[in-house]
């Protein structure tokens, strides 16, 4: 996510080519947010996950398997097996296949990201401190989810 000049902490994607932080989400089946952080973005996706799944708690006694994309393989796999006791499942897109495919498992969290985006305050990261950018990302899920309880 880019960001402002105004973040303190903020690093450098080499891979986007992108100034800011990185938001690593864990969702459910409906693509609800169960936990989230939110960390500069030169740190890799592995050590975000394991920061993300260190905070995930109490919770983590019904999750079994986890499904993420390439960016999450290598020992990450191992350690969360260690650690957790869960299933750690990489969804490879295929080689054979050139363009854009939407990969049905993963596809959850990239809505789950689009639904975020709707909301104006989350479209580049303003905040200064990134426990106030998470702060911001449970306000629009709060929203979404009472939103759907009663539409307008």
């Amino acid at each position: 996510m880019k960001t402002t000049a105004v973040p303190s902490s903020r690093g450098f994607d080499a891979g986007k080519k992108i100034m800011g932080r990185k938001r690593h989400i864990l969702v459910d089946t409906l693509g609800l947010i169960i936990t989230m952080t939110v960390t500069v973005a030169s740190l890799q996706d592995r050590d975000g996950a394991k920061k993300l799944l260190k905070s995930f708690g109490a919770h983590r006694k019904k999750l079994r398997k986890v499904w993420v994309d390439g960016g999450y393989r290598g020992v990450l796999v191992e350690w969360v097996k260690r650690k957790f006791s869960y299933c750690l499942e990489v969804v490879l897109r295929s080689d054979d296949i050139k363009g854009f495919v939407v990969l049905p498992k993963r596809w959850v969290v990239e809505r789950t990201f689009a639904w975020l985006s709707n909301h104006r305050r989350l479209s580049k990261d303003y905040e200064r401190f990134t426990r106030t950018s998470e702060t911001m990302i449970q306000l629009a899920m709060i929203r979404l989810m009472l939103r759907r309880l009663k539409p307008l």
